[in-house]
């Protein structure tokens, strides 16, 4: 164990309250392609940019093209949780976690088993009706055609927050809540570059301020302990005990 993950651990056994914060990179473990990395989203080739095809307007606009490229794109039902999400999900059991604050919409933290999941941008795992509200699971989007319409002859979208719509109030307060009170917030596989919800670490006022990433964030400097490598693999070496 290096010197890096000796401290993490050790700030881990003196934490009572963290709260994790993650990002696409949690999921690219369990097969689920990042929006930025080179292999991600943005780097393959379609008529329309994602950043385009997954925004309010464009779903508006052309809901055929977007329900096409969200059922191809965006459901990957047989991915399956990976160490990092199974790690935080003991910390939780053990008392020792608060929250998770997430960004990723594929529903992987609560397979592992955590119960406290503030989704910031939503889940691929609901659906619902824009006139009635009648719930869906995803197996009616995934079994669904053109675009996927209700009892009530309603459009069925994701419950997911798409470009240009504003996120759940709701879930912002909850999250600012767990950030505000954690006395450690571990960042784990985000960029920090999508607002608001990047913006959401300048709530916590302690001193066990974690970065775990593959690659530089912006925030670095700030942090009291920033580790260079994949969540998963870091997590992986820790000795998670009460």
């Amino acid at each position: 164990m290096n010197k890096e993950i000796e401290t993490l651990q050790h700030m881990i056994d003196e934490s009572s309250k963290i709260v994790f914060f993650g990002g696409a990179g949690v999921s690219t473990e369990s097969g689920i392609p990042d929006f930025r990395s080179v292999d991600g989203l943005y780097n393959q080739k379609y008529d329309y940019p994602p950043e385009t095809i997954l925004s309010h307007t464009f779903y508006n606009k052309r809901p055929e093209e977007f329900f096409r490229f969200y059922r191809d794109k965006m459901l990957f039902l047989d991915a399956a949780p990976n160490t990092a999400h199974k790690v935080l999900a003991k910390l939780e059991a053990l008392g020792k976690l608060t929250a998770v604050v997430t960004q990723n919409i594929d529903g992987l933290h609560q397979a592992a088993g955590s119960k406290k999941v503030l989704e910031l941008h939503g889940s691929v795992l609901r659906n619902y009706c824009e006139e009635c509200h009648k719930f869906y699971d995803v197996q009616e989007m995934v079994n669904s055609t053109g675009i996927p319409t209700c009892t009530c002859g309603g459009r069925i979208r994701p419950d997911v927050v798409l470009y240009e719509e504003g996120l759940d109030q709701y879930t912002l307060h909850e999250a600012v809540r767990a950030i505000s009170d954690a006395d450690m917030l571990i960042i784990g596989g985000t960029s920090l570059a999508v607002y608001p919800a990047a913006g959401l670490i300048d709530y916590y006022q302690g001193n066990r301020l974690v970065l775990i990433n593959k690659t530089p964030t912006q925030r670095d400097t700030t942090a009291d302990l920033v580790i260079t490598g994949s969540i998963g693999e870091v997590f992986s070496q820790l000795d998670i005990h009460e």
